[in-house]
């Protein structure tokens, strides 16, 4: 097929979680004309409409722990007012010991003088102030219920057509594939992955403690894997957030408990840091799988977020990586718009690369080498990994950069993530 005479479409994403309605409304924002390919049936609007009532109803299973680079890029977008009229709780400190031995690190806003850390937000609010902004834009049409089934080979401007599921054929110029960790786009493209098991689930749930949580993060390792109590906005300080890695078989028998025998159990892997857990909504658990694309682009397609790689969720970095995506590839394809570039070149695509794969795979390393420092260790190694804490919870420059660096107050951020970008 030829390339339409009269294409009026600037860039299609395909998916339309919360990476790709970031995406989605930068490049609008920027005047480029958006196609959003959705294969769930529910509608922007509909999320909108519904999340009164969800809201009433409790707290979504899945958080994330947005940082400050992300709170600046939510913001340039206009997300972050929304979030922060829905439902979002700032948190001023951390605390992060081995349950294993004696190591302990404390994390602190007012040791970096900040107001807090960052903010942890259910990932429906975020999804749904991002659809608010996205629904504002005229040059975002959003389809749904579609799902591509075939994808060209490039034509001599890297541009591709699309099959859907629908049957009508479709022109990208540039495809972005946010898709998600199993990403369909990825595996059209051609683009290779390395991947593995981590052999663990995470159990996520809210849960109601005995004790204030203080607005602090909460973070043991222990023998089956880290546990985190994470601050929910509410208003009594007794409502927490609960992601519990696990192993697989663990997993299951947690999740097989009744509410009561389940609260007994995490009150004991907490160390009853918030005292005893009184009450827990509903569980589930997710498989972990560690994933990185080896390339983030071929001709045509570039992939963000999930659909170019996923980490462990022991630091909750996994949401915020794939804003800092957004943000870089927002920052190269918007600059490339304005100079006629065309946008799904190598040369105009490869920037984005360099600038966000090294640091990915940095993030991913490191991850896993904390994974298994702190997974089940002979003595002298658990007695040397507690000493390790210890030695970085008394030097205070160096725990304040660790810290820096998790909030992204890196000086060496997409313009967009930056909390100066009002001049981006």
């Amino acid at each position: 097929m030829q390339q339409p005479e009269d294409n009026s479409v600037d860039v299609v994403i395909n998916g339309a979680g919360m990476v790709g309605a970031a995406l989605a409304c930068l490049l609008a924002q920027a005047g480029m004309r958006v196609v959003v390919l959705e294969p769930r049936t529910e509608a922007p609007q509909q999320l909108l409409d519904e999340l009164p009532e969800l809201q009433s109803q409790g707290y979504d299973a899945r958080v994330s722990a947005l940082t400050l680079a992300s709170q600046a890029l939510l913001s340039y977008i206009g997300a972050w007012p929304v979030i922060e009229a829905t439902r979002a709780a700032a948190y001023q400190g951390m605390e992060v010991w081995d349950g294993l031995g004696r190591g302990h690190i404390h994390f602190s806003a007012a040791d970096l003088h900040e107001p807090y850390l960052g903010h942890i937000v259910e990932n429906r609010v975020t999804l749904a102030a991002l659809y608010q902004c996205l629904l504002m834009q005229p040059g975002i049409e959003v389809r749904n219920a579609v799902q591509m089934t075939a994808l060209s080979a490039p034509d001599a401007l890297g541009g591709r057509w699309l099959t859907l599921s629908q049957g009508e054929p479709l022109y990208a110029p540039l495809l972005i594939g946010a898709d998600g960790a199993e990403s369909l786009t990825r595996q059209l493209a051609g683009i290779p992955a390395t991947a593995w098991d981590y052999g663990h689930h995470a159990l996520v749930t809210s849960v109601t403690t005995e004790a204030s949580h203080q607005w602090q993060c909460w973070q043991r390792f222990t023998e089956d894997g880290p546990l985190a109590f994470l601050p929910l906005a509410s208003e009594t300080p007794d409502r927490v957030s609960i992601v519990w890695s696990t192993s697989p078989a663990h997993a299951r028998a947690l999740l097989a408990l009744d509410d009561e025998a389940f609260c007994d159990a995490l009150s004991r892997a907490s160390d009853t840091c918030l005292g005893r857990v009184l009450a827990a909504d509903p569980r589930q658990a997710i498989n972990l799988r560690q994933r990185h694309a080896h390339s983030y682009v071929v001709p045509g397609v570039v992939l963000a977020g999930d659909a170019a790689h996923t980490i462990h969720p022991l630091a909750g970095q996994g949401v915020n990586l794939g804003f800092l995506d957004v943000a870089a590839l927002a920052e190269v394809l918007i600059d490339a718009h304005a100079q006629g570039e065309t946008l799904g070149h190598l040369s105009v695509l490869r920037r984005y690369q360099r600038m966000r794969r090294s640091d990915n795979l940095r993030m991913s390393a490191t991850m896993e080498m904390f994974r298994r420092l702190f997974g089940e260790r002979p003595a002298p190694i658990r007695l040397l990994r507690g000493s390790g804490m210890n030695l970085v919870n008394h030097l205070s420059p160096l725990k304040n950069h660790l810290a820096s660096m998790a909030m992204g107050l890196d000086s060496d951020l997409p313009r967009m993530a930056r909390r100066d970008n009002s001049a981006a």
